[in-house]
């Protein structure tokens, strides 16, 4: 193996070890001290590090996919919450539109000739 492809899986074990690092060819290829774009699936010599590398991505990967999934839920649930807390205001306001209409009407039959049964 060449010096250049041992600096390579160095700079990928790096990578490995760092948390929330985004592990792709060309965060690789810097990590090794060498220019963005210089891993190439064209060339061959590079087909077992790009193999490597798309592994180690998978694996770094699958834990953002469990926090966006928990984000997803928490945003679902607090969708729900809301749409619960506009149903609940929609019969609040409601039940105060019918406070309001029986009040009224009680007013008017207390207002005209009717005394009430009992005097306060």
């Amino acid at each position: 193996m060449s010096d250049a492809m041992t600096d390579y899986y160095a700079a990928l074990e790096r990578l490995k070890k760092r948390k929330g690092a985004h592990i792709n060819n060309d965060t690789v290829a810097i990590e090794a001290g060498r220019k963005k774009g210089s891993i190439k699936k064209s060339r061959p010599q590079f087909t077992e590090l790009i193999a490597a590398i798309d592994t180690a991505n998978v694996v770094t990967a699958r834990p953002k996919l469990e926090l966006n999934e928990r984000l997803n839920r928490a945003k679902d649930d607090a969708k729900d919450l809301q749409a619960q807390l506009h149903e609940s205001l929609a019969r609040e306001l409601a039940l105060l539109r019918q406070v309001f209409s029986l009040r009224k009407e009680l007013a008017a039959l207390r207002g005209g000739s009717v005394l009430p049964l009992q005097p306060r």
